[in-house]
């Protein structure tokens, strides 16, 4: 029998197993070590959440010129290889059952990544890429306490997930836009280049959504869904504070 659909704002009803703390911790253990891997592997190569493969680097560089089948190809790449694009993508759609849900969401997501890149690049409005991406660690964080129910239980209240979606849109396409100014794109094909590049992002994105929406239709066809819901968010939820906290840490030392 399949899981009842949940909407937008979390879980129903979340309560821990009723046996001891240690089943709880045992039910959270796998997902978590793997996201700790994960992203211990990621430190190790000092990754960062919305940089720019050093070759890719050099092209942008070294370009001048109309280029939009590259650029498209950096964009997808991007979208493809960011984790915390990804892990917020999937927070969005955890519960989310009906296409058309999917659609609008993402969609908000995807104008407000837009609306950011393009001006903050064509504006040449920069912040510190650590505090943008401390912020989209926050994101993260945000979505996995939502789909819990938390703040429904905590404060007594549902928070508009539509405009959290759209803000944290808009926050991410920032977080990229400050990345791309540090590589000064030519002025020569800057627009034609940079709109290319954001199509590659929604490319990108749309092949990441279907990859995600294929396993999660698997995941909720089976028992195992409505035993691991909680769990992997809790382990979500420990993802974004480990990218905050990483990116905080190379704020105060850089």
């Amino acid at each position: 029998m399949l899981p009842q659909p949940i909407p937008p704002g979390g879980m129903r009803s979340i309560r821990l197993p009723a046996t001891s703390t240690v089943v709880f911790m045992t039910a959270i253990a796998k997902p978590l070590l793997y996201v700790l891997a994960a992203f211990a592997a990621l430190f190790a190569v000092d990754a960062f959440a919305h940089g720019v493969a050093s070759g890719d680097k050099g092209f942008i560089q070294e370009s001048s010129g109309v280029m939009l089948l590259p650029f498209v190809y950096m964009g997808a790449k991007h979208m493809m290889t960011g984790y915390d694009h990804l892990l917020f993508l999937f927070g969005v759609i955890f519960f989310l059952y009906r296409l058309k849900d999917v659609a609008l969401y993402v969609t908000l997501f995807a104008v407000g990544h837009t609306i950011t890149l393009l001006a903050g690049v064509l504006m040449q409005v920069s912040v510190s890429a650590y505090l943008i991406d401390a912020i989209i660690g926050f994101s993260v964080v945000y979505k996995a306490l939502d789909n819990l129910g938390a703040f429904r239980r905590w404060f007594g209240f549902q928070p508009d997930t539509r405009g959290a979606t759209l803000l944290f849109g808009l926050i991410h396409g920032f977080g990229l836009a400050t990345k791309i100014l540090e590589y000064d794109f030519s002025p020569d094909g800057l627009v034609p280049n940079l709109i290319a590049f954001n199509v590659g992002v929604e490319l990108g994105q749309l092949l990441a959504l279907a990859a995600i929406l294929i396993a999660m239709g698997w995941w909720r066809r089976t028992d195992g869904f409505a035993r691991h819901a909680y769990a992997t968010n809790v382990a979500m939820m420990s993802a974004g504070f480990l990218l905050m906290g990483y990116q905080l840490t190379g704020y105060y030392l850089s």
